[in-house]
Order: C-alpha cells, then structure tokens, then sequence
C-alpha cells in the first residue's frame, strides 16, 4: 500500500495591480478595435493615419462582429 498524501488548498487572492493591468489592457483593447479611426498611428504618421487608418483595416472584421459600426 502506498501511503497516503493530504493536499490542502490555499485561498489565493488576486492582486489589485493585475485587476488594474487588466482592465487597462482590455480597454486599450477595446478602443483600438473599436474606436481607433487613425489615431493611434497620427502620433507617429502624422496625418496620413487619417486616411490609411491600418488599425481599422486590420481590425475591420472584429469590428462587424463585435457590432461596432464602421463605415
């Protein structure tokens, strides 16, 4: 007979800086595909984001599903 092992379960919290990354990421998230027209990228393109909009067009499918309208 093999003797016998006790396991016992700890409660484990969750931190309150990994909630808060979190929910930064999901909203970052969260506007980039659903919002962003070009503005993320006019920080560094300047107004040519405006028009070639990559993020939308990267994200345009997800957008439509997610019920975002977009054109």
């Amino acid at each position: 007979m093999s003797p016998s092992t006790q396991m016992s379960i700890h409660d484990v919290s969750v931190s309150r800086l990994a909630i808060i990354m979190l929910a930064i990421v999901f909203v970052t998230g969260l506007f980039l595909v659903g919002f962003d027209q070009g503005q993320t990228f006019s920080l560094v393109y300047g107004q040519d984001a405006y028009i070639d909009a990559y993020l939308h067009e990267l994200t345009h499918d997800v957008r439509h599903v997610a019920g975002f309208p977009c054109h």
